[in-house]
């Protein structure tokens, strides 16, 4: 490789896998086994005792399953990495490992809509409170942090409003007061966003979105800053509860990775002309892309972020129902409550990703009844235009009166 230590781009490709240690092959080998054979009683007693390292079982660990998680421990620049059965699944194991009963969690002013879900399960089973902040200045920060605040938890950008948190900021103030910091990055993938380096101690995806790229796999990733937290979330949050990938969505996600650099400089260099489209039309009453220079989170995207992102967020100029009938009449963008596929993707947060969470909540949250979320595909931009256009033509000549 040269000296030094590699770039991005070569980091997805090599970081975690050795081909001398599989005969010589390529392609990481997917190593489809529920178990583990041992040499002899004396190896398998040591294995379960954690003296002699080597697998015993696909849910305690799997060779094709390490492999992603050494390379995604590596692009976060975290210490380990764990891979989950679902996004969610990854955001239960750190939050489970962080909390108990009676703690505090502090969170960005919008979640996903199961995060939020979850919140309100650990607040009526086990008395944990939580409380959405839009965590802007750091007396805001201060003055919501109480003795049992267990963990600041943010997603940036947050979904579906793209706004963004500082976080070097939010991680100096909770340095302060030795409490950790979660960062849900799926919006933004290890290459456009790294918390770690910014003062984060976990970061959690949903490996489903960017990160596999093809829309084939579900599936989440937990990256953190210590070996000693994330070995005990291993042996504890993950094998108890049981929320484990399997071996051949992790080697999916190990040949999605791969691209990951590529995949994204399209969806960005895409999304950057979709949202000049939108900015300029009639029938838009407000767009929410961090690239754009007149959006509140701009200064923030451009020194934390390596380019802007492939989402990009809308109001309609008019009703739910004109939003609804907007994505009805679009063709090749297709209604689909995911992102970072390859196919361009529009959802209705509020009665889709969202629609868990009460109306007052949601209205506080920035998601209006009007409010379209676009995940920009890999297609020619133009394409997307023209079929955005053309549904918005329809809408136009829907809203005009009969002569």
């Amino acid at each position: 490789m040269g000296k030094g230590k590699k770039r991005f781009e070569t980091s997805v490709i090599h970081d975690g896998y050795d081909s001398a240690e599989h005969f010589g092959s390529l392609a990481p080998p997917l190593y489809q086994t529920s178990t583990f054979t041992f040499a002899n009683a004396q190896q398998g007693e040591q294995r379960f005792a954690g003296e002699e390292e080597g697998y015993i079982y696909s849910r305690l660990g799997n060779p094709t399953v390490r492999i992603l998680e050494e390379r995604m421990a590596s692009l976060e620049k975290g210490e380990s990495a764990l891979a989950f059965g679902s996004g969610m699944a990854a955001v239960s194991a750190v939050l489970f490992h962080l909390i108990k009963s009676g703690d505090h969690i502090l969170c960005s002013r919008g979640v996903y809509g199961c995060t939020f879900g979850l919140l309100e399960m650990l607040k009526e089973k086990f008395q944990i409170e939580h409380d959405f902040i839009d965590m802007s200045t750091e007396e805001g920060i201060r003055s919501l942090i109480a003795p049992n605040t267990s963990c600041i938890y943010i997603e940036t950008p947050i979904n579906p409003t793209m706004e963004l948190i500082d976080l070097a900021l939010v991680c100096k103030v909770a340095g302060e007061f030795n409490i950790p910091v979660v960062v849900d990055n799926t919006f933004c993938s290890p290459y456009l966003q790294q918390p770690i380096p910014l003062g984060a101690n976990y970061v959690v995806h949903s490996a489903t979105k960017y990160i596999c790229g093809h829309g084939d796999v579900v599936g989440g990733i937990l990256i953190g800053d210590s070996l000693e937290q994330m070995n005990h979330i291993r042996m504890t949050t993950q094998k108890d509860i049981g929320g484990i990938m399997s071996p051949f969505d992790a080697w999916l996600l190990i040949r999605g990775l791969k691209t990951l650099p590529v995949r994204m400089d399209r969806h960005c260099e895409n999304a950057a002309k979709i949202a000049m489209y939108l900015s300029n039309h009639q029938l838009v009453k407000k767009i929410h892309f961090p690239g754009l220079e007149d959006h509140q989170s701009y200064a923030i995207a451009s020194s934390q972020m390596l380019q802007y992102g492939g989402l990009i967020s809308f109001e309609i100029d008019g009703t739910k129902e004109m939003a609804q009938q907007f994505m009805n009449e679009l063709g090749m963008v297709k209604i689909a409550v995911s992102l970072g596929d390859a196919e361009s993707l529009i959802q209705h947060p509020a009665t889709m990703t969202h629609s868990i969470i009460p109306v007052d909540v949601r209205a506080k949250m920035g998601i209006t009844d009007t409010l379209l979320r676009l995940s920009v595909g890999l297609e020619a931009w133009e394409d997307i235009c023209e079929d955005l256009d053309q549904a918005f033509q329809k809408l136009k000549d829907m809203a005009m009166p009969a002569t």
